[in-house]
């Protein structure tokens, strides 16, 4: 094995370290407080080695005494579902930790979505109840934690936007300042409202979130702000404990699929992560497959899995779900290390499927932003081509509230005169007789 595919640090690497970031690319090592946005050796990306955790008398921790340790019941468990899982994500942390709390979200079943994706096992992990709405607190608690451990004197991100409103978020708690870089115009509401009113600066920038991109990496190289897009493997480390969470509420019983949008592949690299360190310190003991969603008007990766991944692909993305509306994944070949290693899979749903499933969701009494949508159509996808069985135990990743994009709740359902499923408001006069009027109607259906 090569020190680019190490799980945790050797006895006899990196002495006295509990953590150090390591190139993708070139194995160069970094020190863990070492600020760099990406290798300085080759300008590849870096991953986070940990030590495996031990026990007070220095003895290995796995299995079952491990999960004990982790549970949210153990003596002086953190009250956060991210920091509870400090040994596995950034060790020795201590009171440099930014934390709101985040995680704890929860882990559902809905009879209604699972009939309309065709999968009696089906779960939905809705990470829109973290602080911001998004999975992104994740990721961002542990990156800003790393930029007051740094003493990081401004951080920064590109963003479609939920990334901007947690960086605006956690820099605003740490009092950091934050300056985030969005494509102008193709923001939805929700998420630039959030961004404004935590008090990051914003900058509209002209061109999509690929042009965003770069031109935050530049920025942070020339002007020495801490970059925290997914990218930067701190974030990476925060957004594992998505899985680490889920596999605890299954308690330590790996479901047989897990289905993720994909924009910027930084959570599909994570989830890769997570369960490979999972099963390496026997928390499980197999690993389920990663199924990558992406919007077919966005969909690069996909192409790229259809060609057993020889080629990486860019495309103009466009689609309804602004969150995964990419078209040069930051995090592509760690994203292939992880659909490889669980031999997964990278399919695309149009936007009609997004929101045919996202309407599925919403009546349900869940909501998810379009972008989450694609799982729960992922998952029909998959039951109907044969992949999933009914009786398949999978769990559904959404990732985002569903008030994240009003705008296309109001289309939806007041706007556009085409759509069957719309909720459309009554208007009344102002008497009962208009009341029980309409509550007749309603009990007609």
């Amino acid at each position: 094995m090569s020190a680019n595919d190490a799980i945790f640090l050797s006895a006899h690497e990196a002495p006295g370290a509990q953590s150090i970031q390591r190139c993708d690319a070139c194995a160069h090592e970094l020190n863990a407080l070492d600020a760099a946005p990406e290798c300085p050796s080759c300008g590849g990306l870096l991953a986070i080695i940990h030590r495996a955790p031990v026990d007070v008398m220095g003895a290995p921790l796995v299995g079952s005494a491990l999960s004990q340790v982790l549970s949210p019941a153990s003596p002086g468990a953190h009250v956060s579902g991210v920091w509870r899982f400090e040994s596995l994500i950034m060790p020795g942390a201590g009171e440099a930790i930014t934390s709101h709390p985040e995680g704890n979200t929860p882990l559902m079943s809905r009879p209604r979505v699972s009939r309309f994706a065709g999968c009696d096992g089906l779960l939905i992990k809705h990470e829109g109840y973290n602080p911001t709405g998004s999975f992104k607190d994740r990721g961002m608690t542990v990156g800003t934690t790393q930029a007051v451990r740094t003493k990081a004197t401004a951080v920064a991100c590109a963003s479609t936007g939920n990334t901007s409103a947690a960086l605006a978020s956690y820099a605003a708690q740490a009092g950091i300042p934050g300056l985030v870089f969005v494509p102008a115009g193709k923001v939805a509401l929700g998420k630039m409202a959030q961004t404004l009113a935590y008090g990051a600066t914003t900058l509209l920038v002209r061109g999509d979130f690929d042009a965003c991109l770069k031109l935050v990496q530049e920025a942070s190289r020339e002007l020495g702000i801490y970059l925290l897009n997914s990218i930067n493997p701190w974030r990476v480390e925060g957004q594992k404990t998505i899985v680490f969470e889920m596999l605890q509420q299954l308690e330590w019983s790996a479901p047989d699929f897990i289905v993720l949008p994909a924009g910027n592949l930084g959570n599909t690299a994570a989830f890769g992560k997570a369960l490979r360190e999972a099963h390496a310190l026997g928390l499980i003991s197999r690993v389920p497959r990663i199924v990558s969603v992406q919007a077919a008007g966005s969909a690069p990766f996909a192409a790229g899995f259809r060609d057993g991944f020889a080629t990486r692909h860019a495309v103009q993305a466009e689609t309804i779900a602004t969150a995964i509306r990419i078209g040069d994944p930051a995090s592509w070949d760690r994203a292939v290390r992880a659909i490889r290693e669980t031999n997964g899979l990278v399919i695309t749903v149009t936007d009609d499927e997004i929101i045919e499933a996202k309407v599925v969701i919403d009546a349900s009494g869940v909501g998810c932003e379009p972008a989450s949508a694609a799982s729960v159509a992922g998952v029909r996808q998959l039951v109907q081509s044969g992949v999933i069985k009914s009786g398949d135990r999978v769990v559904a990743v959404l990732t985002g509230h569903v008030l994240k994009d009003p705008g296309i709740l109001v289309e939806l359902h007041q706007e556009r005169a085409d759509f069957a499923e719309a909720n459309r408001p009554v208007e009344i006069e102002p008497t009962v007789q208009a009341v029980a009027d309409i509550l007749r109607r309603s009990r007609a259906h």
